[in-house]
């Protein structure tokens, strides 16, 4: 589970066009061993889960990736300079719990920023996820991320239930299981 941040003084990155320019980043920082397999956009940050080949793939893709949205951003805005604070936060996913509880952190992610919100974020991969309790109605055309490799994100977090469209992120909690928080 990957978090990154823009710089004060960027803007709101959930805008279309820049929502627009997110998306079409994610499938080409493949090439650096590193998949984007689920993405929610916020204000000023964004909640990826990926799938790396090593440590140095994480660090290579989300570099990949923060330079390309970074340029163009900066082209849309006709604006010059760092786009990203320098750091990102990675953290690894262990179990079949923490990935299903990553999920609906980043699935769900609006709701926890937004009171009262209802219905699938349209700046997320929710639309185009298969992990659903209920019926969902499915967007037409590719989706934006690729489907998860590992048994883990694909397989493994079903063990703990499909998610159901009511759930949200627990105030202040990203990834932690159950077993975390003793």
């Amino acid at each position: 589970h990957v978090t990154v941040r823009v710089q004060p003084g960027v803007g709101y990155l959930r805008t279309q066009s820049r929502a627009e320019i997110i998306r079409a980043s994610f499938r080409a920082v493949e090439r650096f061993g590193m998949r984007v397999i689920h993405y929610s956009i916020q204000g000023n940050h964004l909640h990826l889960i990926v799938e790396a080949d090593d440590t140095r793939a994480l660090r290579h893709g989300i570099s990949g990736l923060a330079i390309r949205v970074a340029r163009a951003i900066n082209r849309v805005l006709g604006r010059r300079g760092a786009v990203w604070c320098d750091r990102f936060h990675a953290r690894a996913l262990r179990t079949p719990r923490e990935v299903r509880n990553a999920l609906v952190y980043v699935l769900m992610n609006r709701r926890k920023h937004c009171a009262g919100e209802r219905g699938l974020d349209p700046c997320s991969s929710a639309p185009w996820f298969r992990g659903w309790r209920e019926p969902v109605a499915t967007l037409l055309g590719p989706p934006p991320v690729v489907a998860a490799r590992t048994w883990l994100a694909a397989v493994g977090w079903r063990r703990h239930g499909l998610l159901g469209l009511d759930e949200r992120p627990r105030s202040g909690e990203s990834t932690r299981s159950a077993d975390d928080r003793s």
